[in-house]
């Protein structure tokens, strides 16, 4: 009764918000857009309300952020329909049928059976159903062990999906509090990862996977500022078997390993840097880890199949894009059609140079500096991507709890305007939402990274 008593409020608002997830997770149409980001501003007023007013403990906060995960536990995802792919590739693996070799649509040629194809088919959609699988090698082993678990139930699948998602994001609270705690950095940030909406929503909610390779990433960090790059190395070729975009890291280590003065850094414990040599051996370690992941599937169609489909995302996908829709704009003015098929090709070398620059430029001796490095790297490859799917900003939100920046804090919620573009009537992007998306949320990056920092001085 004490307990109650003293906490009647934050116990009230979170009733509130297991209401409205509830509501989310099992009485919400995409198409009801409205609906849809009412629930999801009132979700995050709370969650503000929880991590910068109520003032409550560690215990309390993380209590709420597991116990809003399990409200979606029987949910059938309502705003992705991806997770009919992961079944299905994970029960064509356990069969020994290769998801890189054969695409759902042409299933009736193979000579296996998919329990709930037919279901499994119109879920995922005939766009999805017409390519080969590009999720990485690790990530098909999750949906391995999901059909060996539920392979004749899509609710069973389901849950043992979402069984995983919840696991690795409690892990994250876990390093991520330890990193806090090294960092010297208020240990309630990472609440805005834990306790984000728009997390629990994407994540666990939608059965997006970049939680699980964040969980590996996140763990990777705390082991590499523990001095420990072997097995740091090890979790970082893992997480890139989850999800490929920690690559885009890897140039960013650079400065850290060859750093040689004594830290002043506790995390370090007054540890002399490593060397250059110890620097070949950590992207040794890392390739070899993605190397052994991916070595049950090599062969000539993979590599042609796999490589092929990731450049999709690049050339002829686009979806709630930045920059690009500028680009996309001036290229009909100028030439009269979309230009997608040859800036999808430039844009990432522009991104490459842009990691490479800040690799070889940027201060990133510490702890500190590294992140907001990987903080940089990543928010300029979305700003610059053709296709921005909400959960892809999963890594930047983690990211940003290490640093002093909010920006992805408030993309992580004026992402949720991307959804008007699914109507009752069919997929119409309104372009107008996407502009206030992006000049929103740019402005903030703005004020932090140059106005901010001249009327007061950055904390690293």
């Amino acid at each position: 009764m004490n307990f109650i008593k003293l906490y009647k409020i934050p116990l009230l608002f979170a009733a509130l918000s297991l209401a409205f997830y509830i509501s989310f997770g099992y009485d919400l149409e995409r198409s009801d857009f409205v609906k849809l980001i009412s629930l999801y501003a009132a979700l995050f007023f709370t969650a503000y309300l929880f991590i910068e007013k109520f003032k409550l403990n560690f215990w309390i906060l993380a209590s709420f952020g597991i116990v809003f995960r399990l409200i979606f536990i029987v949910a059938t995802p309502n705003l992705s329909q991806d997770f009919y792919r992961f079944l299905w590739d994970g029960r064509l693996l356990i069969q020994g049928v290769s998801p890189y070799l054969f695409t759902p649509d042409a299933s009736p040629a193979l000579e296996v059976t998919i329990e709930q194809s037919q279901q499994l088919l119109d879920g995922m959609g005939s766009l999805n159903a017409c390519h080969f699988s590009n999720y990485p090698s690790v990530n098909q082993f999750f949906f391995a062990i999901t059909a060996l678990f539920a392979g004749k139930s899509i609710l069973g699948s389901i849950i043992v999906l979402r069984a995983f998602i919840i696991l690795a994001d409690i892990i994250i609270l876990y390093f991520g509090k330890k990193i806090l705690e090294q960092l010297k950095l208020p240990i309630k940030n990472i609440f805005w990862y834990f306790l984000n909406p728009f997390i629990i929503i994407e994540l666990t909610g939608n059965l997006h996977f970049e939680g699980v390779m964040l969980f590996f990433f996140v763990g990777a960090l705390y082991l590499l500022f523990k001095g420990k790059w072997f097995w740091a190395a090890v979790l970082i070729g893992i997480s890139v078997s989850v999800k490929l975009i920690p690559l885009l890291f890897l140039p960013l280590f650079l400065k850290y390993f060859i750093y040689k003065k004594v830290s002043t850094q506790p995390v370090l414990n007054g540890v002399e840097r490593l060397d250059p040599t110890t620097l070949l051996k950590f992207y040794s370690v890392i390739i070899m880890t993605v190397g052994i992941t991916f070595l049950p599937f090599l062969s000539t169609g993979f590599i042609h199949n796999f490589s092929s489909t990731i450049a999709l995302w690049f050339q002829n996908f686009e979806f709630n894009a930045s920059i690009y829709y500028v680009i996309r704009w001036i290229g009909f003015q100028v030439v009269g059609w979309n230009l997608i098929a040859t800036v999808g090709k430039i844009l990432p070398v522009i991104v490459l140079f842009f990691v490479l620059g800040i690799a070889f430029f940027r201060k990133n001796k510490t702890p500190q500096q590294l992140i907001t490095a990987m903080l940089f790297a990543i928010s300029f490859y979305f700003l610059l991507s053709t296709t921005m799917h909400p959960w892809y900003i999963a890594t930047p939100l983690l990211l940003s709890v290490f640093t002093k920046y909010k920006f992805p804090i408030v993309l992580s919620f004026m992402i949720v305007l991307s959804y008007s573009a699914y109507g009752e009537n069919g997929f119409d992007e309104k372009l107008w939402l996407v502009a206030l998306e992006y000049l929103v949320v740019i402005g903030v990056a703005v004020w932090e990274l140059f106005l901010q920092t001249k009327l007061k001085p950055a904390r690293f």
